[in-house]
């Protein structure tokens, strides 16, 4: 059964009082997990509050029961790995093993320059992003000292203690829809995948390619979850799914238009359906960009409308 999340953008004005409020609508209200980004700031002007990414899924484990929860995603441009991990063990093993870890390459231009990291150019970036996961995974899953030699990251018999209580530590999630380089290293070390944004067709297109990439390495398609994060514009009656929409698209795409380009569209009925044929095409959990962190009563009709 598809698994429906809420995910959202923490540097848009998350505070300690919305995030507890919409951790405990989504609980409350039957969800499957609640996800968030890792920024300083968006990408474009003005800076808004953010709460720090780590800190609030430390609260978030302890305040919550049953959901899933993690980072769309942690960039290595600002973490180290070998924090990454140790953080991702404890808050693991805080939550009873409900956390997945998101890891990612980093991206957003203006965070890096304004808080003096360095992003680099794509080869590099990328390589640095394979270096981390390598990193990341091999603390995670050995219960014998790690030597690690790489461009960007260096281990010298370094252990994580104590071990992670969820054997191999909390499965980690690579998103992106490359399939040249992301799609392989998923396929490698991913307990996961996130695809963004797709249409269904693009979905099943990067599904079967990933399938074939875990038999190369020697791993079943059983192994790694199929997940999504995308948009959704829900209305309650048709003219509030038109305002939405208007708004999302800057009044210049239809709800059709925005379906075809991946985000999720429509009242009940309509969400139900396209979330099902995302499930029959083999996608098991999708996280729903949820802009309006403050307009819970309708993140309730929504939940009472698909779930």
């Amino acid at each position: 059964m598809l698994e429906i999340a809420i995910m959202i953008e923490g540097q848009d004005g998350l505070t300690w009082q919305r995030w507890g409020a919409i951790a405990r609508a989504v609980e409350d209200l039957g969800f499957a997990g609640l996800f968030r980004s890792d920024h300083f700031t968006n990408a474009e002007p003005p800076d808004k509050d953010s709460l720090e990414l780590w800190v609030s899924l430390t609260w978030l484990a302890s305040h919550t029961q049953r959901i899933e929860f993690g980072p769309l995603v942690s960039p290595v441009s600002f973490r180290h790995p070998a924090l990454t991990a140790r953080m991702a063990a404890a808050v693991d093993d805080l939550s009873g093993g409900r956390l997945t870890l998101g890891i990612g390459a980093g991206w957003q231009v203006r965070e890096h320059h304004k808080f003096g990291f360095d992003l680099f150019e794509p080869e590099a970036r990328f390589t640095r992003f394979q270096e981390g996961v390598e990193v990341i995974s091999r603390l995670l899953t050995s219960s014998e000292p790690v030597d690690f030699s790489g461009e960007f990251f260096r281990l010298r018999q370094a252990l994580l203690l104590p071990r992670p209580a969820r054997l191999g530590g909390p499965p980690i999630l690579i998103g992106g829809n490359g399939a040249k380089r992301t799609l392989p290293l998923a396929a490698r070390y991913a307990g996961e995948w996130n695809g963004v944004y797709l249409s269904p067709q693009e979905f099943e297109r990067l599904n079967r390619r990933l399938d074939e990439l875990l038999i190369e390495q020697s791993r079943q398609p059983a192994d790694v979850r199929r997940s999504m994060v995308t948009g959704v514009i829900f209305g309650r009656s048709e003219q509030e799914l038109r305002e939405k929409a208007a708004q999302r698209g800057d009044g210049t795409r239809t709800p059709e238009e925005l379906r075809r380009a991946g985000l999720i569209v429509g009242a009940g009925a309509e969400i139900r359906d396209q979330l099902s044929r995302l499930e029959d095409l083999g996608l098991q959990r999708i996280m729903l960009q949820w802009l309006d962190m403050d307009d819970l009563p309708r993140l309730e009709a929504l939940a009472r409308s698909i779930l």
